[in-house]
């Protein structure tokens, strides 16, 4: 294909609306197509929760060019924002008063995306045809082509179920009306599906956390509200991290309250619960384990992280990790069982291309697959590679750009936390913390807690 090269760019999120600040940049052409009425669409679902990272760390470099020349003033970059302001702030102007406001389509859910032409099965000729991107809007179904796509849908709409086995537990999907996933708003937006109400957490990570010291809270205003932690592990100790000798000082010391509300009795813990059926009884969930333990409840949380819906690639050839579900070269380098967030390098175009599909990426944190240590800047660094490699700029697309403070960042998630935007282990969480050491490995060797994402 000849002039302007179009790009498709699946999602309106953080990562995407930076993909494009980055192709407009390079003189490309960017079409942002946004399942959702809004951008950011998906932390619109989580704006009550602070973000670990400050102002500093969550803003594309290529974006915030676009929004100066609007007269825009940056944020306080040392401050803490929540979703909410994340949007207000930053998100929602960069949709809508830069030039980006004329190649974002929200309310355009893609379905699919193949080559004009081509099915799966077929080669000869296959990587020089366009793409074919097929979407819903209010008008139906339609069609775009496309030189490049690159898939930053993320992950949040696909949340783990509560099976131990990675299946939904028997009877998870009949009583889905009394479950819910990630981190909803207990103490505000859905109080009143929870005050007063026996509440079951499962999950480690900090949206767990986060979640059950909210409901201990909502406890001490609403009589009759209990919360139980369910646990897949046995040592709740991990879940606690360094205390006072946590270089990471928020941390440690939300670390050590949970721990309180736990000893305490405020919060009733169950460990070893690896969640395999869940019925109804007499107006109640029971959540039953695989060694046939039985925990009543009225409301269950699953907090157990999230998984990438890979659907709409199915007509295209794409490798894929077995198990992490991660482009096959990324894989190796975020693979929760080997790396913590200080340990995943700076990685591009390079690692996220598609081999038997040429100029199909995969970024954001759905390149990430089923691993936890996203980081959102790490997600603008793919993007201004990607957009590089597109343009035919090698040079910086092989380039590192991504530049931290010696410490890394982090977040305070775990390897079961929410979907994750900013700050590595798993993104938003529920208080702020600092930045995080940059090796565990070294931490610990020290004496120290280490990142706490291992």
């Amino acid at each position: 294909m000849t002039g302007v090269k179009t790009i498709a760019i699946i999602g309106a999120g953080p990562v995407g609306l930076a993909a494009a600040a980055h192709a407009l940049a390079r003189g490309l052409l960017p079409v942002v197509l946004e399942a959702g009425p809004e951008a950011a669409h998906a932390i619109r679902q989580w704006q009550h929760v602070q973000l670990f990272s400050p102002w500093k760390y969550n803003i594309d470099t290529a974006a915030a060019r676009l929004l100066s020349a609007t007269g825009w003033t940056p944020p306080a970059p040392e401050v803490y924002p929540t979703g909410r302001e994340l949007i207000e702030a930053y998100l929602a102007p960069l949709a809508t008063r830069t030039a980006l406001r004329e190649v974002v389509h929200t309310s355009h859910r893609v379905t699919a995306i193949s080559r004009v032409g081509f099915d799966k099965a077929k080669s000869k000729g296959r990587a020089a045809v366009p793409f074919e991107v097929r979407y819903r809007n209010g008008d139906g179904e339609a069609a775009m082509q496309a030189d490049a796509v690159i898939d930053v849908s993320g992950t949040w709409f696909s949340p783990n179920p509560a099976g131990s086995n990675g299946l939904p537990a028997r009877g998870e999907i009949d009583h889905r009306n009394h479950i819910a996933y990630a981190m909803p708003d207990v103490l505000n937006a859905q109080r009143g599906r929870y005050a007063g109400r026996t509440v079951a957490v499962l999950g480690s990570g900090h949206s767990a956390i986060g979640t059950l010291m909210e409901l201990a809270a909502l406890a001490e205003e609403a009589q009759g509200t209990q919360a139980i932690w369910l646990l897949r592990g046995d040592d709740p100790t991990r879940a606690f991290g360094g205390g006072s000798a946590d270089q990471l000082a928020a941390r440690g010391e939300l670390g050590m309250a949970f721990a309180a509300l736990v000893r305490s009795g405020r919060i009733r813990l169950e460990t070893g619960f690896h969640v395999t059926q869940i019925a109804g009884q007499d107006g109640q969930l029971q959540v039953v384990a695989s060694s046939g333990r039985t925990v009543s409840t009225d409301e269950l949380i699953v907090a157990t992280g999230f998984r990438p819906d890979l659907s709409l690639l199915s007509e295209l050839r794409v490798r894929l990790d077995p198990a992490i579900e991660a482009p096959v070269a990324l894989a190796p380098l975020i693979d929760p069982n080997e790396h913590s967030c200080g340990t995943v390098r700076p990685h591009g175009a390079r690692e996220l291309a598609q081999a038997d599909e040429p100029g199909l990426y995969l970024a954001g944190m759905k390149s990430y697959g089923r691993a936890p240590t996203f980081l959102m800047m790490t997600g603008y660094e793919q993007v201004r590679s990607i957009t590089a490699d597109i343009a035919g700029d090698k040079a910086a697309a092989a380039r590192v750009e991504l530049q931290l403070p010696e410490t890394g960042v982090c977040t305070r998630g775990g390897l079961e936390s929410i979907a994750a935007l900013s700050g590595c282990c798993g993104g938003p969480a529920p208080s702020r913390v600092d930045s995080c050491c940059a090796d565990d490995a070294k931490a610990k060797a020290a004496g120290r807690a280490g990142c706490g994402c291992s």
